[in-house]
């Protein structure tokens, strides 16, 4: 069945406090997506950020974003008032400022612990979420003594788990421990609204899963088994990909890397909780980076970007397998985008997930690409351009004459306006693709002041936000009638 959506992160929504929530104005788009005919609704990874603002980047690859609860549903329910949420109302509204978030967020969420009685319902999700929570919990609340810095100067015995030091820290600081479950809590109640919001009304969800997780996470803190990592537990090699479309000097994203043959000896038991935790959370599971399961690049540690690597044999189709045993049939898209050979597109094949087409590849003049509209095949999701990409106004403008002389006669459109916009994102809807997901910007006709992120930079990346009201009834038409036009 053809079908369309809308990519926005919750981020990007607009609303009080300085960043986007799962408040009013997520209910407010649903109905936006609703009114434009739309059936699916794509979010970033909803993880709590770290050091560099990025989702792609947590603390934990099972938890949610303290950032992203929304306070005026904690007055409502009496555990805030308007004046303790004042530090945060204070925060620039158009766009995210993650310096402020990180020094008030907490505070004012603390106030709203101090109010909260546990209840069934709270306990009823400690003992769900156990196998990740409890971990979690002691993690945050250790970090919270030198929030600045990674686990591993952390002191010795915390360092290295020790029994008796954990122990104690918990029967000291128990209620900071508690405190970080119930933002959890907290976090997941309101999403899991929100989500029942949507699909009552035939919209799902998609939720992106990165391939990789932080180093400074809960996750590789209490498990470093599962990671290759030294004496020190300190990852000698890390986590990219060489030049490719994105980037000249390739991406070092820096995570540690699985140690994939520990996680087959346990059944890939790792993998098989975070997949299900992600299909829980989302109705569809993007995962990022999918060619890294066939193989994966790896850059020294202390290398100053990703230009020299190494590749190697990932889990292949071994993993999915599990994934299937355990799990049933999955609604997962595979990001196979970058450097990619006949190996990655027959590992996803056999797993029967769709691929992706970005339209904005696909306009070179000198040769053919797989990323032409033309091309496409049935079982792939098309965008115009993700969040790593430009607008689709800025990359006419970043266009050579060459490409742009290409672009031109092939869309059969003078220009580089509205008009060619248009043309661009009516090519993915009426492409082959089996779903089309354009990005809320293109629709706005925004140039790059709106662009998500640019790849392999720091600072000025995850900030846009959405003006309030820029989503009128007359867009949520518009966007309506190509939907229909495009049987989609």
């Amino acid at each position: 069945m053809r079908s369309g959506g809308i990519l926005l992160h919750i981020s990007s929504l607009p609303g009080e406090y300085g960043i986007g929530s799962l408040g009013a104005e997520a209910f407010k788009f649903v109905d936006f997506l609703e009114k434009a005919g739309q059936k699916y609704w794509q979010v970033l990874p909803l993880g709590p950020t770290s050091y560099g603002d990025s989702p792609y980047q947590s603390f934990s690859a099972f938890g949610g974003n303290p950032y992203f609860i929304d306070l005026n549903l904690l007055i409502e329910e009496g555990l805030l008032t308007p004046g303790d949420c004042q530090p945060l109302a204070a925060a620039p509204a158009d766009k995210v400022d993650y310096a402020h978030q990180y020094r008030h967020r907490v505070p004012v969420l603390k106030k709203a612990f101090q109010r909260f009685s546990a209840d069934a319902g709270f306990e009823k999700f400690k003992k769900k979420h156990r196998h990740w929570l409890d971990d979690y919990a002691l993690f945050m609340a250790i970090k919270s003594l030198k929030p600045e810095v990674d686990w591993s100067k952390w002191d010795y015995p915390y360092r290295i788990r020790s029994k008796k030091a954990l122990a104690d820290f918990l029967n000291e600081r128990e209620d900071e421990v508690e405190f970080w479950k119930f933002v959890q809590h907290m976090f997941f109640r309101q999403w899991f609204r929100l989500k029942a919001y949507a699909n009552e009304r035939g919209i799902k969800i998609i939720g992106d899963m990165p391939i990789y997780v932080s180093y400074d996470s809960a996750d590789v803190w209490s498990q470093p088994e599962y990671w290759l990592l030294d004496e020190r537990r300190c990852p000698e090699v890390v986590a990219g990909v060489p030049p490719d479309l994105y980037s000249e000097t390739g991406q070092l994203w820096g995570n540690p890397i699985y140690d994939y043959e520990a996680m087959e000896s346990d059944g890939f038991s790792w993998w098989i909780r975070r997949i299900k935790n992600a299909l829980e959370m989302f109705d569809v599971v993007r995962i990022d980076h999918f060619r890294g399961f066939e193989s994966f690049y790896t850059v020294r540690a202390d290398a100053r970007d990703a230009r020299e690597g190494r590749w190697f044999k990932g889990p292949g189709y071994k993993l999915f397998a599990r994934v299937k045993e355990e799990l049933g049939e999955a609604e997962i898209i595979a990001e196979d985008l970058g450097f990619m050979t006949p190996e990655v597109h027959e590992l996803r094949e056999a797993c029967g997930f769709p691929g992706m087409k970005i339209l904005q590849f696909g306009f070179d003049h000198k040769t053919d690409s797989e990323y032409a509209p033309h091309n496409y095949t049935r079982n792939a999701v098309v965008y115009p351009g993700t969040h790593d990409n430009s607008t689709l106004r800025g990359w006419l403008k970043t266009l050579s004459k060459e490409d742009y002389k290409y672009f031109c006669k092939y869309m059969q459109v003078r220009g580089r306006g509205r008009r060619a916009v248009r043309r661009a994102i009516s090519a993915c809807l009426g492409s082959i693709c089996r779903l089309a997901i354009i990005p809320i910007q293109d629709y706005l006709f925004l140039d790059d002041r709106a662009r998500f992120n640019c790849p392999s930079t720091l600072g000025g990346n995850w900030v846009w936000r959405l003006r309030p009201k820029a989503l009128s009834d007359k867009l949520a038409a518009r966007i309506r009638g190509l939907t229909e036009l495009y049987r989609r």
